[in-house]
């Protein structure tokens, strides 16, 4: 459907409009034939309060989570919004998918159990971080920095990049 004022150019894809909040947006675990690198596709979301994210295990060789990083789940930093629901997919075997609905504004990041010392981390931005004025600074937990490995921290998109994008996808 075509919305004045910016539908045309919304067809041929110049102009980047908001996902509806009913709108389901896909992330896939990812890994190579050896097992040697696995990731997140995408690694960094923007999405509208009330979204679903599926994650879907995509490895043929390898299972994987989604886990929030939480102090309710295996002791970790929070680095969700202090109202949001922390989550857990459990292991997902090739091609089992797990969902969450979003619903409080702020700055989700995640994780693979088993991988997160290779660097499989991600980040989802849920709402407008002008509109609701957040502290863009991650964490958002300052003294959590120091808990989370190197590779991890290393590999979280910038919000800003998720915000200009909306989908950020490993580089």
């Amino acid at each position: 459907m075509l919305q004045a004022g910016g539908g045309f150019l919304a067809a041929f894809g110049l102009l980047r409009l908001p996902a509806l909040a009913s709108d389901v947006v896909d992330i896939r675990m990812h890994g190579n034939a050896d097992g040697a690198h696995v990731w997140f596709d995408p690694i960094g979301l923007r999405i509208q309060p009330g979204q679903t994210v599926r994650w879907t295990n995509g490895d043929a060789g390898n299972s994987h989570t989604a886990t929030a990083y939480h102090p309710s789940l295996f002791d970790r930093p929070r680095r969700i919004p202090t109202k949001a629901r922390p989550w857990d997919s459990d292991y997902l075997l090739p091609n089992e998918t797990f969902s969450v609905t979003l619903t409080v504004p702020g700055i989700y990041d995640f994780y693979c159990i088993p991988h997160e010392h290779a660097g499989m981390v991600g980040r989802i931005v849920v709402g407008d971080p002008a509109e609701n004025d957040w502290d863009l600074a991650m964490p958002q937990n300052p003294e959590s920095e120091g808990a989370l490995p190197q590779i991890a921290l290393d590999n979280f998109p910038a919000v800003d990049e998720i915000m200009k994008k909306g989908i950020v996808r490993r580089a």
